[in-house]
């Protein structure tokens, strides 16, 4: 499935900036189930400086200073991309977690060594045992570890309510687990949580879901979404995508833009700035089909 993707970012500020320096993570990665075939980044007002590069995990990262003053910072990703649909995981193929855990320990093998940066606590992700507590539940002797990753994604969207008013990109995960609320962020990275406490592997992914009208309701351009899911390592069957947010495995409409061991690390848009006064922030993300894509340059649906 090919898709082209724009996502922009449109801030306002009450007094004017006098300099910015920022890092985004908004280009799709390359690799066996994504193809990224061309991707820009647009910055209004025009930057001192953009540089393009690559970061620690292997994310394509863009940075860019604007040194003179401005009211408004407009940031424009234009991607297009291809998924490849992988042959479906048979859950009960694949090792028990606790083979997983022990390679883990031993650091068994080069696949291993680079997935222990991933099983360790990071900036936005402790291990503490309430987490533990709750992740064990899913993960009986024995037990395939997809089977119990897939046991524990389902848990999480049942138990947990996603509600947006609930949590900020700082909040903790004793928080979330508490209150039983939160975004696709908070699910990820709890999720991570719970597998690294048990001694798993698990990567924070940021990306975007394609999200689909209502049967008869048109297609409202700007609707759709950024997304957070997470990873998990799962020997020689590689790293497995989960979604707790929408209890599934990561599909054909799921766009892969970075990953790492947290949010912190990926970001969509960071930075500092001087000046401002109060802003305010407006997104607009839209995940287009080619078939669905005008070739003059807009989109064949309409805004409803």
């Amino acid at each position: 499935m090919e898709y082209r993707i724009t996502h922009t970012t449109d801030y306002r500020y009450t007094d004017p900036v006098a300099v910015c320096h920022n890092v985004v993570h908004l280009a799709p990665r390359n690799m066996l189930t994504q193809r990224c075939f061309d991707h820009r980044v647009i910055v209004r007002p025009k930057p001192a400086a953009i540089v393009r590069r690559t970061d620690f995990f292997g994310n394509v990262e863009h940075y860019f200073a604007i040194q003179r003053p401005h009211r408004r910072l407009m940031v424009k990703s234009i991607s297009h991309i291809e998924v490849i649909v992988k042959p479906p995981v048979i859950p009960s193929l694949s090792p028990s977690w606790e083979q997983m855990v022990q390679r883990l320990c031993r650091a068994d093998g080069h696949d291993c060594l680079d997935a222990m940066q991933f099983y360790i606590d990071s900036p936005s992700i402790h291990s503490f045992p309430a987490l533990r507590e709750y992740a064990a539940l899913s993960f009986s002797p024995g037990k395939p570890i997809v089977s119990a990753v897939l046991d524990l994604t389902a848990r999480i969207f049942h138990d947990f309510k996603y509600d947006p008013t609930a949590t900020t990109v700082n909040s903790p995960l004793e928080e979330v687990l508490e209150s039983r609320r939160g975004v696709c962020q908070d699910f990820a990275h709890l999720q991570i949580g719970c597998l690294r406490s048990l001694g798993l592997a698990a990567r924070y992914v940021s990306g975007y879901i394609r999200t689909l009208p209502p049967p008869g309701k048109p297609r409202l351009i700007g609707a759709d979404a950024s997304h957070a899911w997470l990873s998990v390592f799962c020997g020689e069957m590689g790293w497995i995508d989960f979604d707790p947010t929408n209890n599934t495995m990561a599909s054909d409409q799921h766009i892969t833009t970075a990953w790492g061991r947290d949010y912190t690390d990926v970001c969509p848009i960071k930075g500092v700035f001087i000046g401002g006064g109060q802003h305010t922030m407006a997104i607009s993300v839209d995940v287009m089909p080619e078939e669905e894509f005008d070739t003059t340059g807009g989109y064949a649906a309409t805004a409803g």
